[in-house]
């Protein structure tokens, strides 16, 4: 399983990133401190680190000349907005530089695009009886096969991803038809029906009025 280390100094901030990557099916351990971020990185392997600029101890920046050696990538998580800020972030060796407020479905998606990256995608979802095994491209439902379209393959992963997180129709349709939304286009909707149908999912996978839809597991 992918372990992601979280280090930023506001704990409800640590909680949300945690509960969504968790959700995504990742692991994730949290650091509100800079040198307790460094034992840590010390004491365990991580494939992944979110990392606030402004810490207690020791400043993100910092952390980061001592993590370049390892060859972990990093992502800065900060409210330090100035290009010259996300300059000094990326100069340092960070593969992404994240602006707080930020959507948590941006944060999913910018880990996944690092990870990738870097080789270490999930090769595996699960979300209750269902699992996704993303090498081979296959789904089961309590050990039966499920045959599902590409746009259908699509959904469930982000679905499964972001599970318990409403999305909004605009993000689906980009990421899976990778075009922009068109209100008055069923497709969408035609689409989740049958996944909904396929899955069993008819009272798990809801829809949000006026934002899209949402996996309930």
């Amino acid at each position: 399983m992918i372990k992601i280390l979280i280090v930023d100094d506001e704990k409800p901030i640590c909680d949300l990133i945690d509960i969504n990557l968790s959700a995504a099916g990742y692991y994730c351990k949290s650091v509100q401190d800079g040198m307790k971020a460094i034992d840590m990185i010390e004491q365990e392997q991580f494939d992944l680190i979110l990392l606030d600029v402004m810490l207690p101890g020791v400043d993100g920046y910092d952390i980061m000349e001592y993590i370049r050696p390892l060859k972990i990538p990093v992502i800065f998580i900060t409210a330090k907005h100035e290009v010259k800020d996300r300059v000094k972030g990326l100069k340092l060796g960070a593969e992404d530089y994240l602006v707080k407020p930020f959507d948590v479905v941006e944060l999913v998606a910018r880990v996944e695009v690092v990870l990738r990256r870097f080789n270490k995608t999930m090769q595996r979802l699960e979300a209750g009886d269902v699992i996704v095994d993303m090498e081979a491209r296959k789904v089961t439902k309590a050990g039966k096969p499920i045959v599902l379209t590409n746009k259908e393959y699509g959904l469930l992963v982000l679905f499964i991803q972001n599970k318990n997180v409403a999305l909004f129709k605009e993000t689906l349709y980009e990421k899976v038809w990778g075009d922009e939304y068109i209100a008055d286009s069923r497709t969408l909707e035609l689409h989740v029906q049958r996944l909904r149908k396929k899955m069993g999912w008819e009272n798990n996978l809801l829809a949000v009025y006026k934002v899209g839809y949402r996996l309930e597991i």
